[in-house]
C-alpha cells in the first residue's frame, strides 16, 4: 500500500511505516503524476482534492488532518466511491484561546460587551464558556443546532442573525465553509450584515477564509481580526491594512491542536483498514495560554509576500 502524506504534518513520521510505504512531499509536490498509484492520502488544507488531483488514481481514502475540508471536492468523492475524514474539534481549544486573547488585546473581554458567536460547534461552545467566565452577555446563532435545541448547555438561547446584529459588540464567527445546504455560509458575513451591526461592533474569524466578504467589511468602519482570507495565502492587501490584528490562519496552530489532528487522521485509518497504527506516546503538553497576536500581526503586516513561510515556521504554541 502506497500513502502520499503531506511532509509538514506533525507526530505522523514512522506511525504508518510498518504497514505501508509512506512518501512524505511538500504540498507543491502532491500532484496528480505523484498520487497516481497511492490508496491513501494524509494532507492538510493546502491540497486541493478534486477531479483534478485524483481522475485515474487508485486513492480510495483521504485524510485531512485539519478541522476543515472545503478543499475537498466532496461530492467528487462521493461519485467515486472515495471516503474522507476530517478531524472536527481537533484545534477548538486552540482557537478559544486566540479569540480570547484578540479580546484581551482589543480591549473587548470585559463583563460590560456583548458577543455574538455565530456558530456554536466545538469552537462556538468554548468560546462561549470563555466569554461567559469573563462575564460577558452571549447571544448564539446556530440554526442546525436550534433545528433540535431551544438553547445551549449553558443555557444561551439561539437565535437569528439579525438578532446577533442588533446587540452584539463583538461578532465571531466560527462554522465551516459550505455553499449548499439550507444554511451556506459563504459571505455569510456580507454587506447587508454588516450595515445591520452596530457600527463599533469587532469582527472576528478565525473559522474559514470566504465567511466574511472581506471587501465589503473594507468598506465599513467595524474594527476586525482576521486569521483566514479569501484567497490565502494571497491575501488582500487593503483587509491586511486595516485590520486591528492580522494573522496567517494559526489561530488553531498548538501542539496538542495538531497532536489531536494526526490522531484523529489515524485512527480514521485504522478503522478503515481494520489496522492498530498509534501515534508515538504523547509529550505533555501546555496548558491554554494567551497569547499577543499583535507580534504576529507586526510580521505580518512587514511581509505579508511571506504569508506561507510566516506560518511554515510559526512555532507551536
Amino acid at each position: 500500500m502506497l500513502v502520499i502524506a503531506d511532509s509538514h504534518i506533525p507526530y505522523l513520521k514512522g506511525v504508518l511505516e510498518p504497514l505501508a510505504e509512506v512518501h512524505y512531499l511538500e504540498p507543491q509536490d502532491i500532484t496528480a503524476e505523484n498520487v497516481r498509484n497511492a490508496e491513501v492520502l494524509f494532507l492538510r488544507t493546502r491540497t486541493r482534492c478534486d477531479a483534478h488531483l485524483l481522475e485515474g488514481s487508485q486513492v480510495k481514502l483521504i485524510l485531512t488532518a485539519t478541522i476543515g475540508f472545503d478543499h475537498i471536492d466532496t461530492a467528487y468523492c462521493e461519485e467515486k466511491g472515495i471516503e474522507w475524514h476530517n478531524c472536527p474539534g481537533c484545534n477548538a481549544q486552540g482557537v478559544c484561546d486566540y479569540v480570547e486573547s484578540a479580546l484581551l488585546e482589543t480591549g473587548m473581554l470585559n463583563g460590560g460587551k456583548t458577543i455574538g458567536i455565530v456558530g456554536a460547534g466545538h469552537v462556538g461552545s468554548l468560546v462561549e464558556k470563555m466569554a461567559m467566565r469573563h462575564g460577558m452577555d452571549v447571544v448564539l446563532c446556530d440554526p442546525l443546532r436550534a433545528e433540535h435545541e431551544h438553547e445551549s448547555a449553558l443555557g444561551n438561547v439561539f437565535t437569528s442573525m439579525e438578532a446577533v446584529a442588533a446587540v452584539a459588540d463583538v461578532i465571531t464567527f466560527h462554522t465551516p465553509l459550505t455553499d449548499e445546504g439550507n444554511y451556506p455560509t459563504r459571505h455569510l458575513c456580507d454587506a447587508a450584515f454588516l450595515q445591520s451591526c452596530k457600527p463599533e461592533a469587532l469582527i472576528i474569524n478565525t473559522a474559514r477564509g470566504g465567511i466574511v466578504d472581506e471587501e465589503a467589511l473594507c468598506r465599513t468602519e467595524h474594527p476586525f481580526v482576521v486569521d483566514c482570507w479569501e484567497d490565502e495565502p494571497h491575501i488582500h492587501q487593503e483587509t491586511l491594512t486595516r485590520a486591528r490584528l492580522a494573522s496567517m490562519h494559526i489561530a488553531g496552530y498548538t501542539r496538542l491542536g495538531k497532536y489531536r489532528a494526526t490522531e484523529m487522521a489515524v485512527d480514521a485509518f485504522n478503522r478503515f483498514f481494520h489496522t492498530d497504527a498509534k501515534l508515538l506516546e504523547r509529550n505533555t503538553f501546555p496548558e491554554s495560554k494567551l497569547f499577543s497576536i499583535e507580534e504576529i500581526s507586526k510580521k505580518l503586516k512587514a511581509k505579508p509576500e511571506q504569508f506561507e513561510q510566516l506560518r511554515e515556521s510559526y512555532k507551536l504554541r
